[in-house]
């Protein structure tokens, strides 16, 4: 398992340090700080923020967070938006990619609270310590989750102006008669056996549809991004399932959010060309179903022939991806803080609509191939 040693700290803030910047695993142009977040019950815990400076100075900054078994190594999304004058953040999690140290349970949590610290020590990096007054925070999958809890919780600090959720991990992919006593039996056995794994598994349909020694077209370390998972345990699964509950009571996010899927879901669990144009991850329908549940400014575009992460979608769709959240981050952040857009700033193509609690306005991106 890869693990890259701690240097060099300086302190930044009450019993939390923070490495100097140093060369990150990507090599030029990012760069990483590891941050230092005491110890749970397994020891040491560090998260690493990797940066990518746009070619000339702003004060516009992404904060981007991975899913589960994921790390980031998207660089030609950090590109996409260093050529348009965006700085790039990436927060790889504690337990996850470059924060994994040997003695941790790769991935796991109890509570999906365990990751906030992390997230606000990155913030204020981002904001204090690399001075920009513009954050879109970006979220796949269970970052989406993640981030969509935080940015409720810290909704009165204005630490974000806007959120991008790809994919978020709104709820399990199994019918509602599987999901009721699964959610029950998970919450009797985290309490006892927090870590056992489950008899289940994510599958390799995914990882082939991304990885270019399979069927994809991407390069990672399977180390950090194994192709059928790390084991799912009981309670990673509670936690998730706690923190769906608390997103299907409704949140209360104050800033704009994008949220972006799939127009398909992939069901089998062998590999077959479709799986290479759907999400073989989780249910769209429930990303749509509870999308509006995140505040009153929600805004839902859909795929065709999307991938789980759309970013990682064959070169057409991702295409479509890029400029559409492209077109929504410059209507509503290009010119700093968050503030209301007048209707003949909407860029050609932008979704018109009323954003409300109960609807998110819809967007709809079909690409073929």
């Amino acid at each position: 398992m890869p693990h890259f040693p701690r240097r060099g700290y300086r302190r930044v803030g009450a019993g939390r340090t923070v490495a100097v910047v140093e060369p990150d695993v990507l090599g030029p142009p990012y760069e990483r700080q590891t941050i230092d977040l005491g110890t749970d019950d397994e020891g040491p815990v560090v998260a690493t923020l990797v940066r990518r400076r746009a070619d000339r100075p702003t004060r516009r900054a992404v904060l981007y967070v991975h899913g589960y078994v994921d790390y980031f190594f998207q660089t030609h999304l950090a590109d996409f938006f260093a050529e348009r004058g965006w700085d790039f953040y990436a927060l790889d999690l504690r337990k996850y990619g470059r924060s994994l140290l040997p003695h941790q349970t790769p991935n796991f949590c109890r509570d999906l609270g365990d990751y906030f610290p992390e997230l606000d020590a990155a913030a204020k990096i981002v904001r204090d310590g690399d001075g920009h007054d513009t954050l879109l925070a970006m979220g796949h999958s269970t970052g989406g989750l993640i981030l969509s809890l935080w940015s409720h919780a810290r909704r009165d600090a204005g630490l974000v102006d806007g959120l991008f959720l790809n994919s978020p991990f709104f709820d399990i992919k199994a019918p509602w008669l599987v999901r009721r006593p699964l959610a029950a039996a998970v919450s009797r056995l985290g309490r006892r056996a927090p870590r056992r794994a489950l008899p289940i598994g994510l599958g390799t349909v995914y990882g082939e549809s991304l990885h270019a020694e399979h069927r994809g077209e991407w390069t990672y370390d399977l180390a950090w991004k194994p192709l059928a998972g790390f084991p799912v345990r009981v309670g990673w699964l509670d936690a998730v399932r706690t923190a769906q509950r608390q997103l299907r009571a409704g949140l209360e996010i104050p800033v704009p959010v994008l949220v972006a899927c799939s127009t398909r879901t992939y069901r089998g669990s062998r590999w077959h060309d479709s799986a290479a144009l759907a999400d073989a991850v989780l249910d769209v329908e429930h990303i749509v179903r509870w999308a509006p549940r995140l505040g009153r400014h929600v805004t839902l575009a859909r795929f065709d022939g999307g991938l789980h992460d759309l970013t990682l979608s064959g070169p057409t769709v991702r295409e479509k991806v890029f400029a559409e959240v492209g077109r929504w981050a410059e209507a509503l952040l290009a010119a700093g803080p968050t503030a209301p857009v007048p209707a003949s700033r909407q860029p050609t193509g932008e979704p018109d609509g009323t954003d409300t609690a109960g609807e998110p306005r819809q967007a709809d991106a079909t690409a073929q191939g």
